[in-house]
This record gives structure tokens, C-alpha cells and sequence, in this order.
């Protein structure tokens, strides 16, 4: 397998800007963004008099945020290539669910005080005025749709409600936020006094309008296009432990592909109960010009039905994704740290990424131990170290001190962390408190 050559520089990326760049930028241009949906509102309004302007002022604002939000957190899940590999993916939904909050927020207040401005402003009771509202004003039933569908996947994406959600129940309930946004456009236009007929309208359209292209390129086109050209299959299903399986995929002109280790695509089988899902898997080792590598854990439905397939089955692939790479790298010492199957990105960047490199697999039973065989193999090619923590939490010890004593130096270290939400966290809180910068600490979640 071929290693992928990485810089001894500062990591750059995106025509040569430091990887840290483009996220500060995104975020940047997202608050600018903001004002300036604003400024109608700014430049239209001379003043405001009495509680009910101050309740409809609040329902315009927050109105034009919600608006403006709603298609900027549809961009940030588009996989537009750019933002997936020089933002990653990860913080990438990490910013989509913290915006989501928002969003759902801002359509709660904008609902609230528009109705109960209304109301005071005709001297009319808050239900009377929202009745009348709903049946009277143009769109308006549309956008009380949308409202309650966004209510809803608002719901069905609070933490208590997805940790009871497969990754398949939880993708097409929010495929609903689409629906949404599209019944709540019209009503922005009809009722938006601050939008108005000229050259906010016209933006408008083109924000909405721009999205849509990109989701359909990025989504639905780019995706049909590499199946075609790259016709990927599956080659062979090999056990790697309990419940765990590889899966070799080969196809045509991979080497195109642009993969890296540390990365994933989105797999979606041409195989019975498998078609309508495109799941997240992280490549387990090295992209190689004639074949691919994911390691799959049976986690649900979808993955355990993944350990059946047949040789010969069509993949429809979207990727690769993520910024989980050597890109990141700043110093040459570093540790790779994998709890459970987060083993699966990190066994491939042990074995490509420069320097001195220490990996350490965490898993509650032996028999939960992956690669050990092939990490061995790689260790002792390249001259890195490789560690195992099995048992539970009491056996193993303090997460800090055990990895203070496996690794001495461990503040002067790059980490890759990957696994499971709430020892990941764990994880983080224990090099912290090592001294290990959070600047160095590059975490991949499997959160959805």
C-alpha cells in the first residue's frame, strides 16, 4: 500500500492558505452574511413607538435571520468539496446542529412576536390574530407547514430523541428540513415587507436559487457522475473480529478519486433494503489505485446487513470527505488514539503520516482489538509504537494517567482522536488537563 506523501511545513491547503484559515473564513463570511440581511431592516425603519412596534420590529429581525439561516445550513451539509476537506465534515455538522437550534429558536420568536404585535396592533386577541393570520395573509399556510415540520425535525434532533434513532430513521426525517425551507420561501417574499421589489428581492432569490443548484450538483449529480466513471463493487467481505467486517471495493481509475487517508465516503449499495442510504464509512487503510478498504462494526440494520454482501455488488460512493488527514499535522511527534472501531481512519494515517507516531487502541474486551496483526506489521516497518488499553474504566485506570504513562512526552504531541461521543469527550478533557493544547487535538465524531 502506498503511503501518501505529507509536508514537514505548516499544513496548507485550498491553493496554499494554512488549513485553520477556512474555517475562520466560512464563519466570517456567515456573520457578514447576517448584517447585511439586516440592513433593510436598519435602513427602512426610522423608529419604534410603543409595544407592539418593538414586537413586530423583533418579529422582522428574527423573520429575516430565520431566513437567512435556513439555506446556510442547508450549504454547510451540501458536501461541497471545499468545505468538506478544508472544513471537515465533522465540524461541519457540529456547526449545522448548533445552528439548527438557532434556527428553530428564531422561527419560535419570530412566530410569537409577530402574532402578538399584530394583535396589539389591532386590538385583537393573540389566537384571534394568529387565526387570521394563518387564513388570510398570502403563503401563510404553507409557512405554518413549514413551521411545524421544522418543529418537528427540531424534535427528532435533540439528544435524547437521535440516541434512540438509527442512522437510517434519523437521515430521512431530516430530509423534511428540505420540504420546509421550500414551503417557507414564498411567505418571506409575500409577507416580507423588509425584502421589498428591489435588489434584496433580488439576492434572495439568488440565495435560495444558488443553493438549490449546489445541492443538486453536489448531491444528486456529482455523486451519478463518479458511479458512472468509476463504477465501483464490491470485491470481497473479510471478518476482522465479532460483529466486524472489511470490505474491499474496486472499480476504475481510483487514483482519481483524490482520497486520503483519514477520510470517508458515503456508501450507498445497489443491493436489496440498502438502496435508499448512503451511510458514512471511514477508509481503514490507504487509498490504493486498484482497491478501497472500509471497516464496518454491526451497529444497526444497515451495517449488519453490509457483513451479507455479495462480491460483485454495485457501490454508488460520494467522497471523499473530511479533514481528518495529514494536512493537519504540525509536529512530528503523534498520537493516534482509537476507541472502539475509531480504529478504522487512524489505521490508515499510522501508516502514512510522518514522524514520530504512537498509536493507542482502547476497547473494553480483547477480542475487540482490530489490526493488531497489521498495526504490529506497520510498527515495526516504520519504527512506531502501538498500545493497547483493554478493560473497563476501573481496570484501565484514569484516561490521563494511563496515557501520560504510555506516552511520556505527551504534551509536545500532535493527537488524532476518533470514537464514540462520550469517550471522545473523555479523551479530550484527559489531554487537556496533560497539557496537550487544544489547537492539537483534531477529533472525528460519530455523531449524526
Amino acid at each position: 500500500m502506498g503511503a501518501v506523501a505529507q509536508s514537514r511545513r505548516a499544513p496548507r491547503a485550498n491553493g496554499g492558505l494554512p488549513v485553520r484559515f477556512l474555517p475562520s473564513a466560512v464563519l466570517a463570511l456567515i456573520a457578514v452574511g447576517a448584517l447585511g440581511v439586516l440592513a433593510p431592516w436598519w435602513r427602512d425603519t426610522v423608529g419604534v413607538d410603543g409595544t407592539a412596534g418593538w414586537l413586530t420590529g423583533a418579529g422582522r429581525i428574527t423573520g429575516l435571520l430565520a431566513g437567512y439561516a435556513a439555506p446556510v445550513l442547508l450549504l454547510l451539509m451540501a458536501r461541497i468539496p471545499v468545505l468538506e476537506r478544508g472544513v471537515g465534515a465533522d465540524r461541519l455538522a457540529r456547526w449545522h446542529a448548533f445552528g439548527g437550534r438557532y434556527l428553530v429558536g428564531l422561527v419560535a420568536a419570530h412566530v410569537t412576536t409577530v402574532i402578538w404585535g399584530y394583535a396589539l396592533t389591532d386590538g385583537r386577541g393573540v389566537v384571534g390574530e394568529g387565526v387570521q393570520m394563518v387564513l388570510h395573509f398570502p403563503d401563510m399556510l404553507k409557512a405554518t407547514a413549514a413551521t411545524l415540520l421544522m418543529f418537528g425535525t427540531g424534535i427528532v434532533s435533540a439528544r435524547a430523541a437521535r440516541r434512540r434513532l438509527s442512522y437510517e430513521a434519523w437521515y430521512y426525517l431530516h430530509l423534511a428540513t428540505y420540504l420546509a425551507v421550500a414551503l417557507g420561501f414564498a411567505h418571506q417574499l409575500s409577507d416580507g415587507a423588509d425584502l421589498g421589489d428591489g435588489p434584496g428581492r433580488v439576492l434572495w432569490y439568488l440565495l435560495y436559487g444558488g443553493t438549490a443548484l449546489l445541492i443538486g450538483w453536489c448531491r444528486l449529480a456529482v455523486p451519478y457522475l463518479r458511479d458512472r466513471r468509476h463504477r465501483l463493487r464490491v470485491a470481497e467481505v473479510r471478518r476482522e473480529a465479532p460483529g466486524v467486517v472489511s470490505l474491499f471495493l474496486t472499480g476504475e481509475r481510483l487514483d482519481e478519486l483524490g482520497a486520503e487517508a483519514g477520510q470517508f465516503f458515503r456508501l450507498q449499495f445497489q443491493a436489496p433494503g440498502l438502496r435508499l442510504a448512503a451511510n458514512p464509512y471511514s477508509l481503514s487503510a490507504p487509498p490504493h489505485s486498484e482497491y478501497l478498504r472500509f471497516t464496518v462494526k454491526d451497529l444497526g440494520g444497515h451495517s449488519a446487513a453490509v457483513a451479507r454482501l455479495r462480491p460483485g455488488t454495485r457501490v454508488r460512493a460520494e467522497g471523499p470527505y473530511g479533514a481528518f488527514t495529514g494536512r493537519l499535522q504540525r509536529k512530528r511527534k503523534v498520537l493516534l488514539f482509537a476507541a472502539g472501531v475509531g480504529i478504522t481512519p487512524l489505521r490508515a494515517l499510522f501508516e502514512t503520516l510522518p514522524g514520530e507516531v504512537t498509536l493507542v487502541q482502547r476497547v473494553r474486551r480483547p477480542q475487540d482489538l482490530l489490526f493488531q496483526d497489521e498495526l504490529a506489521a506497520v510498527a515495526a516497518a516504520r519504527g512506531a509504537r502501538v498500545h493497547h488499553l483493554v478493560g473497563s474504566r476501573t481496570q484501565v485506570g484514569g484516561l490521563g494517567a494511563a496515557l501520560s504513562r504510555l506516552v511520556p512526552d505527551l504534551a509536545r504531541h500532535e493527537v488524532y482522536l476518533c470514537g464514540p461521543e462520550e469517550l471522545a469527550r473523555d479523551a479530550v478533557q484527559a489531554l487537556r488537563a496533560a497539557g496537550v493544547p487544544r489547537s492539537r487535538i483534531h477529533h472525528e465524531s460519530f455523531a449524526f
